[in-house]
């Protein structure tokens, strides 16, 4: 019996989200994308618009459950993408960010990815044990570079934060026959098996290691995504390179 294969993508732009929807397809998966903009309806290449709004949280569990209706199979792939920063009203002091957006938005960068990676959990307990099973977030490199830049203020502190959780969850789950991690990286035993689960921070850099910035390429994010669902030998901090694939950096 075949799997069938289906890919979420929540936070669907035109560069990064539609790349990575567009590789899923062509390689055969079941696309649903989740975006402001979506429509509830599918394009000519089958993928499914679903809206979104990432600044409520608890709106992420129905995502899951439409794409189970439409596809009759939860996404064995989720792929979290949705970002947004505010920019210090007082351009002097960069903790002149109200309170309330610097909620908004981590409730953007990092709970309800959180959320999606329960429900990615929940979903994955119904997929064949064979299945290949992964969540990918898009960071960039503020979970490992303070830049001195004050309009990255909340963005940088999801990015930190989301990095964290991924990390710890993928040293967890994966403890657990499926790759085996040093007790000491990894000393606490999940209550949930999940054999072939993986769990990524993707951050792609110039070849020097340094930040891409705004050159961010979506086709190259596509092909490394696509890679990481394969269960290429990367680790959780996946940090890449246009047409080179993960490269490590200190």
């Amino acid at each position: 019996m075949a799997v069938n294969r289906v890919a979420l993508i929540l936070g669907a732009g035109p560069r990064i989200g539609a790349s990575v929807a567009k590789k899923f397809a062509s390689d055969g998966y079941k696309v649903a994308v989740a975006s402001r903009s979506g429509n509830g309806t599918k394009n000519i290449e089958g993928v499914l618009s679903l809206k979104a709004d990432f600044s409520k949280p608890d709106s992420v569990p129905a995502l899951f459950d439409a794409v189970k209706a439409e596809f009759h199979a939860f996404p064995n792939v989720v792929v979290y993408n949705a970002a947004t920063l505010t920019n210090p009203p007082d351009k002097d002091s960069v903790l002149s960010v109200p309170a309330e957006n610097v909620a908004s938005d981590l409730n953007v960068n990092t709970v309800s990815a959180y959320v999606a990676a329960q429900q990615a959990i929940r979903g994955w307990q119904t997929l064949p044990k064979e299945t290949k099973k992964t969540f990918i977030y898009t960071g960039n490199i503020l979970n490992v570079s303070v830049l001195p830049v004050p309009q990255f203020l909340d963005l940088g502190m999801g990015k930190a934060a989301s990095a964290f959780w991924i990390g710890v969850a993928d040293a967890s789950y994966t403890t657990q026959g499926f790759r085996q991690v040093p007790r000491s990286r990894a000393p606490c035993v999940p209550f949930l098996i999940l054999p072939f689960s993986r769990f990524h921070y993707a951050d792609e850099r110039q070849a020097d290691g340094k930040s891409i910035g705004g050159a961010l390429d979506g086709p190259a994010h596509g092909e490394f995504y696509a890679q990481l669902a394969n269960h290429e030998d990367v680790p959780w901090h996946a940090t890449f390179v246009k047409g080179k694939g993960y490269a490590q950096f200190k």
